[in-house]
């Protein structure tokens, strides 16, 4: 399968790495920068600088290829997808951000390829494992997805490292959160709804924040009663952060608090990724509930290997899962196909989402 990767990232970079070495795909990878296409000289991968704002270019890039991966920031993604459409290529991307996903299913109606938004972490992964839960019940009373990734060493007052993008970051911190409550599709401020649970020892934080829940509104509409998805962070982190958007107004100047982030807060690649999902309702006669907990932890650089965070195993494996059930004949080959289409067993059976399956699970709750 010939496929186009857009964007050779710290994300593009382990998406390369897992679909080369899978035999399986000839990929081509483009990139703005020369330096970062470099990093995948020793690959067997054709690799094209190229600014992603023009989109005839990349049109022409993608045509003759099977399928197109959009790593790139979110802000793009409808410039993709519209030059994937017209290339007649498949469409997946990593976005978190509600109105892109929104365009691209009005643009995947009438469309002969598939286009498939969210195939990360959250969107993407939590999706399906929240839709998986919900098929075992009678009847849905409530649905929490709760997904963090935190640095393993907090040790700022902000208690977070960064860990994925800046800009998917304060995105989710700015937008309007969808939720389903009491039965209806509604629309939560992003950083309330704070609340604190422990896991596995070790306590927590989470609030509203936009676009972890994919399209999973829609898909449930009218099967329950309450559904919401909250980001994880170290307890301190989301009043912080309330300061800096709502009290000192970077909520409207967003360029300037990313300029901040990137100065001040450190990445790092020692991090750790918390998947917590919650079902209740109606089993057999009785009111039960379902839980899907894991921790998944960064790799450590070995002789062979570089080492790769929490997020990128999580990400890279999430959208090669969803290519590679697609390849399979395991998907829609058409229109929009949303996370949940993707069965569990499905996804964490295949080589590319056994990443999850081999992650700790966390047994007890409290």
């Amino acid at each position: 399968m010939k496929i186009v990767l857009l964007g050779a990232g710290h994300i593009g970079h382990t998406i390369s790495h897992l679909l080369v070495n899978s035999g399986d795909y000839q990929l081509t990878v483009v990139d703005q920068s020369p330096v970062s296409l470099d990093k995948l000289k020793h690959l067997n991968v054709r690799t094209v600088v190229l600014d992603s704002d023009q989109a005839s270019a990349l049109e022409a890039i993608m045509r003759g290829h099977d399928a197109v991966i959009n790593a790139l920031p979110y802000h793009l993604a409808m410039k993709v997808a519209q030059a994937a459409k017209n290339a007649g290529c498949h469409y997946f991307d990593l976005t978190e951000d509600v109105a892109a996903t929104k365009a691209i299913m009005a643009l995947a109606k009438d469309a002969k390829t598939a286009f498939m938004p969210q195939c990360g972490l959250a969107p993407g992964f939590i999706g399906i494992v929240a839709h998986h839960l919900a098929q075992e019940f009678d009847s849905l009373d409530e649905i929490k997805m709760r997904v963090g990734a935190l640095p393993a060493f907090p040790t700022n007052a902000l208690k977070y490292n960064l860990t994925w993008s800046v800009d998917g970051l304060i995105n989710e911190y700015c937008h309007p959160c969808e939720a389903i409550h009491g039965g209806e599709v509604t629309a939560m401020l992003p950083l309330e709804g704070l609340e604190h649970f422990s896991l596995d020892g070790v306590e927590y934080e989470a609030f509203n924040t936009s676009g972890g829940l994919g399209t999973l509104c829609e898909t449930l509409k009218g099967k329950v009663r309450n559904l919401d998805y909250k980001s994880v962070r170290y307890p301190g982190h989301r009043e912080l952060m309330q300061f800096l958007l709502s009290d000192l107004r970077l909520s409207g100047d967003q360029e300037t608090l990313k300029d901040i982030m990137r100065k001040s807060v450190p990445t790092t690649m020692q991090d750790v990724v918390l998947v917590f999902v919650t079902v209740s309702g109606m089993k057999h006669g009785a009111y039960v509930q379902e839980v899907f907990a894991r921790k998944i932890f960064a790799q450590r650089a070995t002789h062979t290997d570089a080492p790769l965070s929490a997020i990128q195993i999580t990400t890279a494996a999430g959208i090669c899962a969803a290519v590679d059930l697609f390849r399979e004949g395991k998907l829609p080959k058409h229109g929009f196909v949303r996370q949940e289409e993707v069965k569990l067993t499905d996804f964490l059976a295949n080589r590319f989402g056994v990443a999850y399956e081999q992650s700790r699970r966390i047994e007890s709750i409290s």
